[in-house]
């Protein structure tokens, strides 16, 4: 990230709350994005991460605390902040009756560019989102991923200095995931800053250099995920599964073996240093899973530390 450090944080929350009635969605976070890094909110649905976003593209206004977008202040300089932004929403919003190449014209004219150069921009995109070949298709016609590269590629008709994605990329196939992946890369290696919020594990470990894990409103930890990693897990994981009903007997036979054991619906997770020493012993014990596996530590395993659940509960 280079100097990115020492320069003016593009986002910085401190004891920020949200409160819809008598439900407190946000409660007193303090966050920093810096510039050119790509920050992840992680956490399962309900967590309080939308809330955030919104609060961040200037669209709802905070109940307490202190928020700063861009050096300012939403409440003031709403509009300002939004016409320096990208936004990504959870949903795809596109017109659909409208073609690709229309989609990102139309959307352009709303920030007051001019026809010849949202003509341009828009060729630009739809070669970055990999949908030149589609440019006269309708929205309709297109599969979730290529409506997912659109939506990106729309939010970039500004030249956005922060990009905010909402969930990029619930719904899609492994193949999608990763194609879009790939432009939110390249979108990072040349200078844009991303805000992320994902419920997948792997999603925040591929694109994040740090993420916060939120919890009912809270900030549960904070770190770059090999930093999360390392602090609340161990090196390597066992899984063992049982028929239903002998997870609790098995776990008690397997005392001692790991620094820690969780016991789930479906599984016990054993946590170690040497995964395949560990599976050996358990063996040794007389226990025989109907399955077993012997994996890396992962975000996941992170927030069942913190919080004593599954990310996807």
């Amino acid at each position: 990230m280079g100097d990115s450090e020492h320069e003016p944080a593009m986002v910085q929350a401190k004891a920020l709350v949200k409160r819809f009635g008598d439900f407190e969605a946000v409660r007193g976070i303090d966050v920093e994005v810096r510039p050119g890094e790509a920050f992840g909110f992680l956490g399962p649905n309900g967590a309080g991460k939308s809330s955030t976003m919104r609060m961040i593209a200037s669209v709802s206004p905070r109940s307490d605390g202190d928020l700063r977008v861009l050096g300012m202040d939403p409440d003031v300089e709403g509009p300002k902040i939004r016409a320096r932004l990208g936004v990504v929403p959870q949903q795809d919003n596109l017109d659909t009756e409208l073609t690709v190449r229309q989609n990102l014209q139309i959307y352009g004219r709303y920030f007051g560019l001019s026809r010849a150069h949202v003509r341009s921009k828009a060729e630009e995109l739809m070669e970055f989102a990999q949908l030149t070949d589609r440019a006269n298709a309708e929205v309709d016609s297109l599969s979730g991923g290529m409506k997912r590269r659109l939506t990106i590629a729309r939010s970039l008709v500004n030249d956005p200095e922060l990009l905010l994605l909402d969930e990029p990329t619930t719904g899609l196939d492994p193949q999608a995931r990763h194609l879009l992946w790939d432009r939110l890369f390249r979108l990072k290696a040349g200078g844009t800053t991303l805000i992320i919020t994902t419920h997948y594990m792997d999603e925040a470990e591929q694109l994040c250099d740090r993420l916060v894990v939120m919890d009912n409103g809270r900030i549960a930890a904070e770190g770059s995920p090999a930093d999360l990693i390392s602090r609340y897990s161990t090196r390597e994981v066992v899984e063992l599964r049982f028929p239903n009903g002998e997870q609790e007997a098995a776990a008690k036979r397997i005392e001692g073996l790991a620094e820690r054991v969780e016991v789930l619906p479906d599984r016990v997770l054993l946590y170690t240093m040497t995964g395949e020493a560990t599976l050996e012993q358990a063996h040794a014990r007389g226990l025989r899973p109907l399955s077993s596996l012997v994996r890396r530590s992962s975000l996941e395993d992170v927030f069942l530390r913190l919080t004593g659940r599954t990310l996807v509960d």
